[in-house]
């Protein structure tokens, strides 16, 4: 199985203003959509909007204020192995190798030795990193470090991957060569993702359907499925459509 559902989500914030006042701040209201098993879903929004508040959320790393977030019918109360979390910063053990990072969540589930071998080896080869098993992360360029990262979140075989800004701290070239890896990679696995982006090309270049947040207090303002075969050419025709589309939309919702 493999299906992320958000259920009337809000999110509110208190802050202080002045030394007796406090007020109210409400990053998104009522937010409801769903992530089906094996599906690629993209969230884009303008930015500040609570995509990444969104994300953390779901991973059970912060506590909605309202609403509920279920991953294959159980309510998401706290991290879990259930789900695969990938951010921006590499966030990788300094003291670990390659394998020794991808084993690391591993060792948690307490699998014995020889399955957590097979099984590190197989994420190494998965993202194309056969050879580089025993290298510390500061010998890696920064596209290497994040394919570390999408192998340790896969290793542990989670329901949902979630993913924020995965490639946001990489150079252009790299981010394409990291995007064009990523669905291959999905197109292997078929895992249920969801990715938080400010990149509309990528958006359309990676997904099944994009979400679209409005600003503060953020809801869903539209939902685009992307009918486009795969791998997908960014200077066809009907991809230009979509990017158009999606601009109009967030210029729309920053509105």
């Amino acid at each position: 199985m493999g299906e992320l559902r958000i259920e009337n989500l809000v999110k509110s914030y208190q802050r202080k203003e002045g030394w007796n006042t406090t007020r109210t701040l409400r990053v998104f209201d009522n937010v409801s959509f769903s992530v089906h098993e094996g599906e690629f879903v993209c969230l884009i929004g303008p930015s500040g909007c609570g995509k990444s508040t969104l994300l953390n959320l779901s991973a059970g790393l912060d506590e909605a204020s309202g609403g509920a977030i279920y991953v294959d019918g159980r309510r998401v109360s706290g991290p879990g192995l259930d789900r695969g979390v990938v951010f921006q910063e590499f966030a990788l053990m300094p003291w670990l190798t390659v394998a020794g990072n991808i084993d690391f969540g591993l060792k948690s589930k307490g699998m014995p030795a020889d399955e957590r071998r097979t099984r590190v080896q197989h994420h190494i080869d998965l993202v194309g990193l056969s050879g580089f098993e025993t290298f510390y992360p500061y010998r890696l360029s920064g596209g290497m470090r994040q394919r570390v990262g999408i192998a340790r979140a896969l290793a542990i075989e989670p329901s949902v991957l979630l993913m924020d800004e995965p490639f946001g701290a990489l150079d252009a070239q790299t981010r394409e060569s990291m995007q064009k890896a990523l669905g291959e990679i999905w197109q292997a696995t078929k895992k249920t993702v969801l990715f938080i982006t400010h990149d509309i090309r990528e958006a359309i270049y990676l997904s099944d359907r994009v979400l679209v947040m409005s600003g503060r207090p953020a809801t869903i303002s539209l939902e685009l499925k992307v009918e486009l075969p795969r791998p997908r050419n960014r200077h066809d025709a009907k991809f230009q459509d979509y990017e158009g589309r999606l601009e109009r939309a967030i210029g729309h919702a920053a509105s």
